[in-house]
């Protein structure tokens, strides 16, 4: 089996699954790990659920990690580009040839017991064996969607942290943020270190009482147990702001904030409280102070306001700012920053141009409401099945006075269409989808990361 067909296999496995098969599928998960000679038994670590936060969360927690001189294995979800990026070791995705022989070895153990998995169990099952292939003893794991149903929760790993609750895959988890919290804070079991982050009350109470079901919890809760600010300072060139996060373990100053954005200061106090948490367990030394900052000043994080300077599309040349995010508060949130870089562009007659691709279901709307009316926007298609149609999604905006807006048959289109209304030199949006991110980033050449 080689890396090609990994990827086969798992683009099938991605089509839709009637609910009944899907519970079969995701009470096989454990049952695969038992016939691999459990895996996961080896690992000890974190994982993070929430709505929004999850993947720069994972990323700092792995920087801080690695500073206390730890080799940190990483389960993102989703990809952008290359299955492969599902699966890093001290961030770093592992080699094709690497990931297919996991792979191959948990294809073998489903085919051989007859245990069919969602994708998101061959995710969860491929990156314990190659962990345990690579020896590495700690993990950090993205849960997908939900938490409850996670496959990645049942890798058993005894640190949960919740980035933030927000109204988002209703269809799957519920309407209100009591039962999206629910779906997310059951993934807790009895004898866990929790790690809240912030949440507005109708969530923390849905969490309350989630928790209050567990036994033998220790919980940190964000502006309880754990508190952050963020405050400017000044250097020799340019301004720069640091984080000072305070947890019942450790109090931490001048942490460095490579991630742009208000919210990532949120971001990083809880992957520092996480990691704090993980000392406190045993599983790590406590970074010192100096690397822990070097290593937070390292951090990168494709894909979230990823600006491409000088980015190339056939003829055109100009600014193409590529940021995943997903649902109505997310976009919210980057938008101060994509405001900012629109400012630098200092051209009235040009405003920017939004390409834009979302899921079914998702609230349209309220994904663009943050972002001025007047910006053209091209809608198009991923390569994903539960892409929405072009059609369908100008359709709900158009109305509302939003516009110009376009369609395009596809991600390589819709970045030329938009370079062509930018002009030379101005500036392109990527927003609304991680498909569509991934799909960018190829198309501008950038490599998977």
């Amino acid at each position: 089996m080689d890396y090609q067909d990994c990827v086969d296999i798992l683009e099938k496995l991605h089509g839709h699954v009637p609910e009944p098969l899907r519970e079969v599928r995701q009470a096989n998960v454990p049952r695969l790990l038992e016939a691999l000679g459990h895996p996961e038994r080896g690992l000890r670590g974190m994982l993070v659920v929430g709505t929004n936060g999850k993947g720069s969360t994972c990323a700092f927690a792995v920087s801080a990690a690695t500073a206390g001189g730890a080799r940190v294995g990483t389960m993102p979800s989703p990809h952008l580009q290359e299955h492969r990026e599902r699966i890093r070791v001290d961030g770093v995705p592992v080699a094709r040839a690497e990931y297919a022989a996991a792979f191959a070895e948990v294809w073998q153990a489903v085919e051989r017991h007859a245990l069919p998995v969602m994708a998101t169990g061959l995710y969860a099952a491929t990156a314990a064996v190659h962990f345990r292939r690579a020896g590495v003893p700690l993990a950090v794991a993205e849960a997908s969607i939900g938490g409850n149903r996670a496959a990645a929760r049942e890798l058993g790993l005894d640190i949960k942290v919740v980035t933030g609750i927000g109204l988002d895959h209703t269809r799957l988890l519920g309407g209100s943020l009591a039962a999206i919290t629910r779906a997310k804070v059951t993934a807790v079991r009895d004898g866990d270190h929790v790690v809240l982050g912030r949440l507005a009350p109708e969530a923390d109470n849905a969490a309350r009482q989630v928790l209050d079901e567990r036994d033998q919890l220790t919980v940190w809760r964000m502006d309880r147990e754990i508190h952050y600010t963020a405050r400017t300072v000044a250097d020799d060139r340019t301004p720069t702001v640091v984080v000072d996060v305070t947890t019942p373990r450790a109090v931490h100053h001048g942490l460095p904030c490579p991630l742009p954005g208000a919210h990532q200061h949120h971001n990083l106090a809880v992957a520092v409280a996480a990691v704090d948490a993980m000392a406190e367990r045993g599983h790590l030394r406590t970074p010192d102070g100096e690397h822990l900052r070097t290593r937070l000043a390292a951090t990168r994080w494709p894909g979230r306001l990823e600006l491409v300077p000088e980015a190339r599309l056939d003829k055109w040349t100009g600014r193409v700012l590529l940021d995943g995010a997903t649902n109505p508060q997310g976009v919210a949130a980057v938008a101060p920053e994509i405001l900012r870089h629109a400012r630098a562009d200092g051209r009235a007659d040009r405003p920017p141009v939004l390409v834009f691709s979302s899921f079914g279901g998702k609230d349209i709307p309220g994904m663009l409401a943050p972002l001025p009316s007047h910006w053209p926007v091209v809608f198009t298609r991923t390569g994903s099945h539960e892409c929405s149609d072009p059609s369908a999604m100008r359709s709900l905006v158009a109305s509302a006075g939003r516009g110009p807006c376009l369609t395009s048959p596809d991600t390589r289109a819709a970045l030329r269409q938009a370079g062509e209304l930018a002009g030379p030199g101005g500036l392109i949006v990527v927003t609304g989808s991680l498909r569509l991110v991934g799909e960018s980033r190829t198309e501008l050449g950038l490599p998977p990361a």
